[in-house]
């Protein structure tokens, strides 16, 4: 793997990563540029996830088209996504920049991590996964923040302007610099044999339900910690990007983490054990979350335990049908996807109840992801 293309690909991520993620923080100061609800934007944030959920299902057929032709295309998605709310800013095109940029990352990912593992051993595949993970952890460490300023300065639609800008430019880059050497698959029972190869395997589907319940957890807490932050400690816009950027820095820390110790530890029992810590992470953080300093170091806590979790699954996932490798991953992204759709809907119910409903919520159904390793380690070698 050449290290500018792994840099290049890793730069694009974080933008795409950032569009993804600074709805979470802002979400309340979305909702009030659009003069809505919070529980208006946060359906939009649902129906952004349900959207990529649906995905694998056209991922076949782009499979065979090569891995470039899938982040061109996730990208091209991206920028259309961001240029309407530019163009014409409403509840509307909010909606509609979200699932955009939401299946436009579906197709770039797992197009990009497949690209990766094509080229990388799987016993070196946990520090490659790692290292291009770096996109998520630094989208809230500088991205946010960035964003965070933006709107201070410039109002709602400021970041949307600056990410369809970056978005172009990471095309021309993808266009330019990306050689795509993944040979055209064509199988004569069509595109779709991947997708049965992946239905039919009770150790693939059971990877993946780790995904949808660790993510569905973690999306929980996620979308309403901004809130908590502010309805709790009155934190204005600044103090809520730097909350963002100490948890992206905790992501940071997860990834190295993964990069030092996944591929010695094992995919299987690493992803075990960062579920195990964010149930102790979730059950504690209501208790020293009664201060400023006790959240932030609560939630630092809760998304190291994440990413481990999830940086680890994301090799795991790349060998477990390695015929069907890219497809696997898209799988794997619409069951994140589907997580945190059942994550948002929740949410706002739970949080009804206080931040400790939102958490306990978050334990239980961990619990569930848990049950699914224990599965995978016993039926996958």
């Amino acid at each position: 793997m050449s290290p500018l293309r792994l840099i290049i690909l890793t730069l694009i991520r974080v933008t795409l990563s950032v569009a993804h993620r600074m709805v979470y923080p802002f979400l309340a100061i979305f909702a009030r540029g659009l003069g809505v609800d919070l529980a208006t934007v946060s359906a939009l944030v649902a129906n952004r996830a349900l959207f990529g959920a649906a995905t694998p299902f056209i991922f076949p057929f782009l499979e065979a088209r090569g891995r470039k032709f899938g982040m061109a295309l996730g990208i091209g998605l991206f920028v259309a996504g961001m240029t309407l709310v530019v163009v014409s800013p409403s509840l509307f095109t909010l909606g509609a920049a979200l699932i955009l940029a939401m299946v436009g990352k579906a197709f770039f990912d797992p197009s990009v991590i497949a690209y990766l593992a094509d080229h990388t051993p799987y016993e070196r595949r946990g520090l490659i996964t790692a290292i291009s993970e770096v996109s998520w952890s630094s989208a809230f460490i500088a991205g946010v923040p960035l964003m965070g300023f933006l709107l201070a300065k410039f109002g709602w639609t400021s970041p949307f302007v600056a990410l369809g800008l970056l978005g172009i430019f990471s095309l021309a880059a993808i266009l330019f610099l990306i050689r795509d050497t993944h040979p055209v698959a064509t199988h004569k029972d069509g595109a779709l044999r991947n997708v049965r190869a992946i239905v039919t395997s009770p150790s693939a589907m059971a990877a993946l339900s780790i995904g949808l319940f660790a993510t569905m957890a973690n999306e929980m807490v996620n979308l309403m910690f901004g809130v908590w932050l502010e309805d709790s400690f009155h934190l204005q816009i600044t103090a809520l990007a730097a909350a963002s950027a100490i948890i992206g820095f905790s992501e940071l820390s997860g990834e190295g983490i993964v990069a030092l110790f996944a591929d010695r530890l094992g995919k299987v029992r690493a992803t075990g054990l960062g579920i195990a810590v964010n149930c102790v992470a979730a059950l504690i953080l209501p208790i020293i979350g009664r201060t400023e300093t006790g959240a932030l170091i609560g939630l630092f806590l809760f998304y190291i335990s994440f990413e481990v979790t999830i940086v680890s699954l994301i090799p795991l996932m790349s060998e477990i049908t390695p015929k069907a490798r890219a497809t696997t991953l898209s799988f794997s992204a619409a069951a994140h996807s589907l997580g945190r759709a059942l994550g948002a809907f929740s949410a706002p119910l739970l949080y009804a109840l206080g931040f400790g409903a939102v958490t306990g919520a978050a334990v239980a159904v961990n619990l569930l992801a848990l049950a699914a390793v224990w599965y995978v380690a016993r039926r996958h070698q």
